[in-house]
């Protein structure tokens, strides 16, 4: 069964809703929510796999809810304006459903949503945000929906904190070790106070000042990793 939350602030929209799912036997409505502090406040609570989110709702629209979630479920924009169709994708929405909403369409991002949802529990660790988890990200007016594997480091800047993935580097409301606690340690390593790295894009490691290292990554960031740090993560890489 997909656990599974309606956002949407007509009851109406709603309800039909409910009325097309009833048809997919796989899909178990937890709850719903008519705005977007009441759906953090389920999500939070209820921990759903996938969201079927308007996107015009007073006040918040489900842009600024996705913007408040760490770890973000499989979402399914549900919408009657179809100008947000190209924003929607640019996050990596799952699908974007206009209303009215057509069986076969509602079938269609099902199915997707169903092999999407096998895949992650086929690979989540399940106490941390792994290589294979995605987060969604916004920096002002650009939205992205970014897959682990992809961030090569995370950098402290005050209570923001810098996520560099591909050619950005945007910026979220997050400190440093508030990420460090959400993410697992197979995957990405605390190398000082300013920075978190992604093991896999580590390229090369040499002796550094005061026993600690200078790790290369990938892209030809150089990070110091503290005496500390440096014995735990030689500790944490050993056989």
């Amino acid at each position: 069964m997909i656990k599974t939350i309606i956002i949407d602030d007509e009851r109406l929209a709603r309800e039909g809703l409910k009325g097309l799912l009833k048809e997919f036997s796989e899909i178990e409505i937890i709850g719903e929510a008519a705005n977007v502090d009441e759906a953090l406040e389920l999500i939070d609570k209820l921990k759903p796999q996938l969201l079927f989110l308007d996107i015009q709702m007073p006040e918040k629209t489900g842009f600024d809810l996705l913007e408040e979630l760490i770890e973000t479920p499989i979402v399914i924009f549900t919408t009657a304006y179809n100008e947000f169709a190209t924003k929607a994708f640019d996050v990596n929405a799952l699908d974007y459903l206009m209303k009215p909403i057509q069986s076969q369409r509602l079938k269609d991002a099902i199915t997707k949503a169903k092999k999407q949802i096998n895949d992650l529990e086929h690979n989540k660790d399940r106490d941390k945000l792994g290589a294979e988890d995605q987060v969604f990200i916004r920096d002002g007016e650009k939205c992205w929906f970014v897959k682990l594997s992809d961030v090569r480091m995370i950098e402290s800047a005050g209570n923001y904190a810098k996520v560099h993935f591909d050619k950005y580097q945007p910026l979220i409301h997050r400190t440093l070790n508030a990420l460090d606690e959400r993410l697992s340690q197979q995957v990405f390593f605390r190398a000082n106070r300013q920075q978190i790295i992604n093991l896999s894009y580590i390229e090369k490691i040499e002796p550094f000042f005061n026993s600690g290292f200078l790790i290369y990554l990938k892209d030809g960031l150089k990070v110091e990793v503290s005496r500390r740090q440096a014995v735990k993560f030689k500790e944490m890489m050993s056989l």
